[in-house]
């Protein structure tokens, strides 16, 4: 059964920083693709970064271009998303999603590219 769990959320200053994780089980790491999208009360859930299965690529939106890096953990489950120099238009409802298959494509920021999510974590910017 596939899983994602992830954690690491909470209340931050602005200027702060936060390390979330995404803990999968069920497959192999390896082979999917892994994205990291956030959504805001009242906006769409948006892509924040991806990491490509089959050569390591990475990718992020522009607005957490330079402060957010998505990283492979040595544990082979798991996936973080290191995210500094926090604003408050970060506070957002964090998810991580897998895709359901290998792909030879790069990752991508669309929803729709990914079969499984998880249940998300808070992440609060606030003085």
């Amino acid at each position: 059964q596939v899983q994602l769990v992830e954690s690491g959320g909470g209340l931050v200053q602005p200027g702060g920083s936060l390390r979330l994780s995404c803990t999968t089980s069920g497959f192999n790491l390896e082979n999917r693709d892994i994205g990291w999208f956030r959504q805001a009360p009242g906006k769409e859930r948006e892509g924040v970064s991806c990491i490509s299965s089959n050569n390591g690529r990475t990718y992020y939106a522009d607005s957490v271009k330079g402060r957010f890096t998505i990283s492979k953990g040595n544990a082979k489950n798991t996936v973080y998303l290191q995210v500094n120099r926090l604003i408050p238009e970060d506070t957002a409802v964090y998810y991580c999603a897998s895709e359901g298959a290998w792909s030879p494509r790069p990752c991508g920021l669309g929803r729709d590219r990914y079969n499984y999510w998880g249940q998300g974590t808070q992440v609060t910017v606030s003085s």
